[in-house]
C-alpha cells in the first residue's frame, strides 16, 4: 500500500475522531491543551491499536467480533450522545454536561470511534507486504491531529451558539455516527 493509499485511509478511519472532537470542541470550548492533547492522543491510540490487534488477531478474532461491533459501537455513542441530548434539554445553569475530559468518557468514545479501524487491520493480515508499523504510526498520527483541528475549528462557533443547544447538537452527532455505524 502506498503512501497515498494510506493516508487517504488513515484521513477516512479519523472521520468519527474528528466529528467527536467538533462536539467538544462546541460544547466545552475553554478546555485546558492538555485536556485537548489528551483526547486528541486517546483517539490516535486507539485509531492505531485497533488495526494492530485486527492485523495480530487475524480471521479468529475479527470473525467473533465483527457480528458485534456495530452494535457494540452503536451502544456506546447512543448512550453518551443520549447523555448529552438529556442534559441538554434539561438547560441547567449549574455547569453540569457531558465532560468529555473524563477518563471514562475519553476512553468509550476512543474505543467506539476506531471499532471499524478493528476491520482495516483484519484487512492489512490478508494482504501482502503490509508495513504495519508504518500503517498504525500514520493512522494514529492522522487521528491525533485532526481530533485536535476537529476541535480548535469549531471552538470559534460555541460564542455563536447557546450551551444547551450544542450539547443536543453534540449529541446528535454522536447518535447519528452511531447509527451510521450501525446501519452501514
Amino acid at each position: 500500500m502506498g503512501f497515498i493509499e494510506l493516508f487517504l485511509l488513515s484521513l477516512s478511519l479519523a472521520m468519527d475522531c474528528f466529528a467527536v472532537s467538533c462536539t467538544a470542541g462546541v460544547t466545552q470550548p475553554k478546555l485546558k491543551v492538555k485536556y485537548i492533547l489528551f483526547f486528541a492522543f486517546c483517539f490516535g491510540f486507539f485509531q492505531a491499536m485497533m488495526p494492530l490487534l485486527g492485523w495480530l488477531g487475524g480471521e479468529i478474532v475479527i470473525g467473533y467480533l465483527s457480528r458485534f461491533a456495530n452494535w457494540i459501537a452503536f451502544a456506546i455513542l447512543a448512550f453518551i450522545g443520549g447523555k448529552m441530548i438529556v442534559e441538554g434539554i434539561q438547560n441547567k445553569d449549574d455547569g453540569s454536561h457531558t465532560d468529555m475530559t473524563k477518563l471514562a468518557t475519553v476512553m468509550l468514545l476512543s474505543i467506539a470511534t476506531s471499532i471499524d479501524a478493528l476491520a482495516v487491520g483484519f484487512g492489512f493480515s490478508m494482504m501482502q507486504n503490509v508495513r504495519i508499523g508504518w500503517s498504525i504510526f500514520m493512522i494514529g498520527m492522522v487521528s491525533f491531529l485532526i481530533s485536535i483541528l476537529g476541535y480548535y475549528l469549531t471552538k470559534k462557533f460555541s460564542k455563536h451558539v447557546k450551551a444547551n443547544i450544542a450539547e443536543i447538537i453534540g449529541g446528535i452527532v454522536l447518535v447519528s455516527i452511531g447509527l451510521k455505524i450501525l446501519l452501514f
